[in-house]
């Protein structure tokens, strides 16, 4: 590789690396954390998940609870349960039946729980796993569109430019460098040893969500509308259709169904013909009519396929099978890539293990994130740049590492401030959560921006994030009764585990911190003082 060239891939990876470092590192950062949204969830609502999926749901009673608070006939009515937890996703279409009353006119959402058949709107049941995995794609930022999810999909484009770039950039010398650590040089030769050598450890994982995450969010807010508009006229049903999404249409008899259907017994046929398949979609078209139809949709086990994605409808009346997609054979290349894609991004193949792997390895990339920053700092730390370039770029580091670095312990508050402020059917939690955790960032950003010492944000982020983890599992026995003991022996694992988790992820903190030193023999990043030039003296005859 020439100079010239040499030159042109470093500029690009290091301008279009610091460009997208913050956004990059909030989304790595609130992601790994999203890996253990199920067990977050059920560690906040105190619902231990004890059967995974929709194998064991009784859809006639959940379909007997919804149709004794609303009028169901006629409506389309949908389960979904897409993550692990107690409560399952229900939307209720417009109903069909002309002479339904108007309230039944519009369609719905709610979640309702397996077991307690009680409703919750989509505020109540809002939780901190959910905040968490919304936040890693700018969910939250939403103000005008979807502005949020367009600037997640740019910085996942610009993050699989930057570690294409970077590869070229370190090729020669990636194994050499890789066994290179000098912790008593200056801090350019550190923060670059420690770049490289994380960089590559992480470098698989770091470009499978560039692709994965650059696919999930580009591919249907900035590829869908044109290819609608060039092939499809705008017609998005049809375009859906096309890619085996929805399509289905089973118009109304308008006769009531005689003698009622069991739902259970053709989800349980699915479930016979099928071994080792996992239930995640149960649709009721025409709910109650001599016309209804119950679609059950689900992916197998990863020990079984890794690809395929299954489909079986029936005509409730006669219980004849009238459309099958083997979810073993024949998988389209769609169904395949887009299953792929899907279970790389969210590292749901491989169970917990694979799960914590993947957090290591996420805040591994911040760790790389972070010391590429300093790179470019500590590069531009010296005598030839100008005083006033130079003070602005330690103030840039300052807010930079107090904003990311501030994350931890906003995080850690937030977890304690939902478990103790918030009740479990609170319709304001969204906002609540919103408040606890965004405050407790923008105060905790501010603070240590305005103490303008890295060293010291480093440390002491690590410190209050550390100590206010241990409260986690405290709090949690305070408030629920489920201390950490309590809940190994009834086989609650997933509340077991996030206190588990909190424990040594704050302890491991502590250790960081308290063993971190300055490095006495590198330069400060703090910019020099401006001294004043001494005045000139007239000797006095």
């Amino acid at each position: 590789m020439n100079n010239r060239i040499y030159n042109v891939l470093f500029n690009t990876h290091t301008i279009s690396g610091i460009i997208i470092s913050a956004a990059l590192y909030v989304i790595f950062f609130a992601g790994s954390f999203s890996f253990f949204r199920d067990e977050i969830i059920s560690w906040e609502r105190n619902e231990p998940v004890m059967e995974r999926g929709m194998n064991e749901v009784n859809f006639d009673l959940l379909l007997d609870s919804i149709n004794s608070r609303q009028a169901a006939y006629g409506r389309d009515i949908t389960f979904n349960q897409y993550y692990e937890e107690r409560r399952v996703g229900v939307s209720l279409g417009p109903s069909k039946d002309t002479l339904a009353p108007k309230e039944t006119a519009a369609g719905s959402f709610f979640y309702l729980d397996k077991e307690t058949m009680k409703s919750y709107d989509y505020f109540s049941s809002y939780s901190i796993g959910e905040f968490l995995y919304r936040l890693h794609f700018f969910a939250q930022l939403n103000l005008f569109g979807r502005s949020g999810y367009f600037l997640a999909g740019l910085v996942a484009f610009f993050f699989l430019f930057a570690v294409i770039t970077g590869v070229l950039v370190h090729w020669n010398k990636i194994v050499s460098n890789f066994y290179i650590f000098r912790p008593g040089a200056k801090w350019k030769t550190i923060w670059t040893d420690a770049h490289t050598a994380l960089g590559i450890l992480g470098l698989p994982y770091q470009f499978i969500f560039a692709l994965t995450g650059t696919y999930l969010i580009i591919s249907t807010l900035v590829m869908a509308p044109p290819v609608v508009a060039l092939f499809y006229d705008n017609d998005a049903t049809k375009m859906y259709a096309d890619f085996g999404v929805g399509g289905e249409n089973y118009p109304m008899l308008m006769e009531r169904e005689q003698p009622p259907v069991h739902i259970n017994d053709l989800v349980n046929r699915t479930r016979e013909t099928w071994k080792d398949f996992d239930i995640r979609t149960v649709t009721v078209y025409n709910y109650g009519d001599a016309n209804m139809h119950v679609a059950v949709e689900g992916l197998p086990l990863n020990t079984r396929s890794f690809l395929g994605k299954g489909k079986m409808v029936f005509k409730a009346a006669t219980g004849e099978v009238v459309d099958v997609k083997d979810p073993y054979h024949g998988a389209s290349y769609l169904d395949g890539a887009t299953n792929v894609l899907t279970k790389l991004h969210f590292g749901d193949f491989g169970g917990t293990g694979l799960r914590v792997i993947y957090f290591i390895l996420g805040l591994v990339s911040c760790f790389v994130i972070i010391s590429g920053v300093m790179i470019w700092l500590v590069a531009r730390d010296k005598k030839t740049v100008s005083e006033r370039k130079r003070r602005f770029n330690a103030w840039l580091v300052w807010i930079y590492l107090a904003v990311c670095l501030s994350m931890f312990p906003a995080t850690a508050i937030t977890f304690v401030g939902v478990k103790v402020f918030v009740t479990a059917f609170d319709p304001s939690r969204m906002h609540t959560i919103f408040r606890i955790f965004f405050y407790s960032w923008l105060v905790l950003s501010v603070v240590f921006t305005l103490k303008r010492d890295n060293y010291f944000t480093n440390k002491y982020t690590l410190i209050s994030g550390g100590f206010i983890g241990l409260m986690i599992p405290i709090v949690n026995g305070l408030v629920s009764g489920n201390w950490m003991w309590v809940s190994l022996l009834a086989g609650y694992y997933d509340i077991f585990f996030v206190d588990v988790f909190w424990l040594l992820l704050s302890l491991t903190a502590l250790i960081i911190a308290f063993r971190l030193r300055k490095n006495k023999t590198a330069i400060a990043v703090r910019p020099p003082k401006k001294i004043k030039p001494k005045e000139n003296l007239i000797p006095v005859d």
